[in-house]
């Protein structure tokens, strides 16, 4: 039925090992390889395990109930587990000690949860194991960001100055058109004047 399935997805038990798959560690360091799971109805007597190249077994752990920590199972001697469940995440991250060349490749965090018909899920993450770390030569783009700040710049000085040309423009026209009227108002004065006294001057009569 769809309600039911509906119902389904939301009690599905989840992993995740955050925003991004891939690690990379410097030889012979140690590295965080994080996991953790979510459920909507809540779990008991949880069963965690994390896994190399899939098969390779390096954690094994138990939780009994969301009030208590994990207990271990079997772990290899080069891991350790760092996470905790009775906070605000269900944190199962472990740390690799000593990493290796060897030790690069895919881990598993793999998840089984009882209380949900024993539902199962799991998350993997790549590690990549380098001798010398790389700085991001970051040139290109502190140069495309350059460019386009100035380009955008330009465009804003641009508008100004034809927004200060056009001004001046409006005003010098004004000017002009205030100059028309007072010459115009003038001329029609003087005539006018000039008419009225030569009305006033009646020709002598013979």
């Amino acid at each position: 039925l769809p309600g039911l399935h509906v119902l389904a997805i939301a009690f599905a038990l989840e992993v995740s090992v955050g925003k991004t798959n891939t690690v990379i560690a410097l030889n012979n360091s140690n590295v965080l390889l994080p996991c953790t799971f979510s459920t909507c109805i809540g779990f008991q007597d949880l069963v965690f395990k994390w896994y190399f190249n899939t098969t390779e077994l390096i954690y094994h752990g138990k939780i009994k109930t969301k009030t208590t920590e994990p207990t271990l199972i079997w772990h290899n001697p080069r891991v350790e587990f760092v996470g905790s469940t009775t906070k605000k995440d269900n944190n199962i991250s472990i740390v690799l000690n000593g990493v290796e060349f060897s030790d690069a490749g895919k881990y598993t965090c793999h998840v089984k949860n009882p209380k949900e018909k024993d539902a199962q899920h799991n998350a993997t993450i790549f590690l990549t194991v380098v001798h010398k770390m790389v700085e991001t030569d970051n040139t290109v783009t502190l140069i495309i960001v350059g460019v386009v700040g100035g380009l955008i710049g330009l465009l804003i000085l641009f508008m100004l100055i034809k927004r200060a040309v056009l001004f001046i423009i409006k005003k010098t026209q004004d000017g002009k058109k205030e100059c028309l009227v007072s010459s115009s108002g003038n001329d029609n004065t003087e005539n006018g004047l000039a008419g009225s006294k030569a009305e006033q001057k009646a020709p002598p009569k013979a």
